[in-house]
């Protein structure tokens, strides 16, 4: 159990990003693809997408980000740029990672039993290491994350309109109460479920929260002067068909489908992909859903955000009863 513990000046300085870490997802659907992890029927939309896309390629697309990104467990924090607005930013910032740092994070890396002579040089400081890894950032992004890099931007800012709200309705506890729904808020302590068990103190700096759309679990990292950041998942893996196959009956199949498909707020574009509808379906659905109460639908820019009601989200639990 990691437990976060917060001192009012913590909760003062809660932060949520403006867009997902580009850099990080980048790593992190490099970890998903390594590992088969999530490229079923049931998994998320853009992650069946860049599985389909990659299809036994990742090695070639990927090159030297294999070496420094880990089926499992510990990622370099060079790889963790919450700063950076775009990749070519992102790649920058590792451009000016102090040489200390790369070689901390490199050696906290699994040990290889025959560690390659570009890794070794990285680890050393070589300019032309670290060359060859931004070389590889771009060349993998632009061939395999960029085709679905509108989804997980898409998710990424329902989640953000859905944090916002859910602060302006109950403030910092509802907002902490409501990341997770295996997390515990107990102020003002924050108890996160982990194989490992730490006393995570925040010590006055506050906390940046990162959504992300490839992490399966949340990563906790301690910057020095900076706030800690705690990365967790914004879209669930669970199993939305149970839902959808019961409320059939009532609602259709396809309209339960949608319904269903909101557990997570969405757009009209991102809930499309993930009920596996045309966006005109969706739309159509969703007016629906709204006038029956069942979906709310919130103007953000030039595009609408689509979230469950709360009797919406009780028909979805089964506990809705007709009055």
């Amino acid at each position: 159990m990691l437990r976060l513990e917060f001192t009012d000046a913590d909760l003062r300085q809660i932060t949520v990003a403006a867009t997902p870490d580009v850099v990080l997802e980048t790593a992190l659907s490099v970890r998903r693809l390594r590992t088969g992890a999530g490229g079923g029927s049931r998994s998320l939309p853009g992650l069946r997408r860049l599985h389909h896309l990659v299809n036994g390629s990742l090695a070639a697309r990927a090159g030297v980000l294999l070496e420094v990104v880990p089926p499992e467990g510990f990622l370099p924090d060079f790889l963790l740029q919450p700063a950076a607005r775009d990749l070519a930013a992102g790649v920058e910032l590792i451009a000016q990672v102090p040489e200390a740092q790369f070689a901390a994070d490199l050696s906290a890396l699994p040990p290889s039993p025959a560690p390659s002579r570009w890794f070794r040089e990285l680890a050393s400081g070589a300019v032309a290491a670290r060359r060859t890894l931004a070389d590889d950032l771009r060349t993998y992004f632009r061939s395999s994350l960029a085709p679905v890099w509108q989804t997980v931007q898409a998710a990424a800012a329902a989640d953000r309109s859905l944090r916002a709200e859910t602060l302006l309705r109950g403030g910092i506890d509802a907002l902490l109460a409501t990341l997770n729904t295996r997390w515990h808020w107990q102020p003002p302590v924050l108890h996160i479920p982990s194989h490992l068990s730490y006393d995570v103190p925040l010590c006055g700096r506050g906390l940046l929260l990162i959504p992300s759309y490839f992490a399966p679990t949340p990563l906790l990292t301690w910057r020095p002067g900076l706030s800690t950041v705690l990365v967790y998942p914004i879209c669930r893996d669970d199993d939305r068909a149970g839902s959808a196959d019961a409320l059939g009956p009532l609602l259709g199949r396809t309209r339960a489908a949608v319904l269903a498909a909101l557990r997570d707020p969405a757009t009209t574009t991102a809930l499309a992909e993930r009920a596996g509808v045309s966006l005109a379906s969706a739309s159509q659905h969703a007016t629906v859903l709204r006038n029956a109460g069942l979906v709310s639908t919130t103007r953000i820019g030039g595009a609408v955000l689509h979230a469950l009601t709360p009797l919406g989200a009780a028909l979805l639990r089964g506990d809705a009863v007709a009055g």
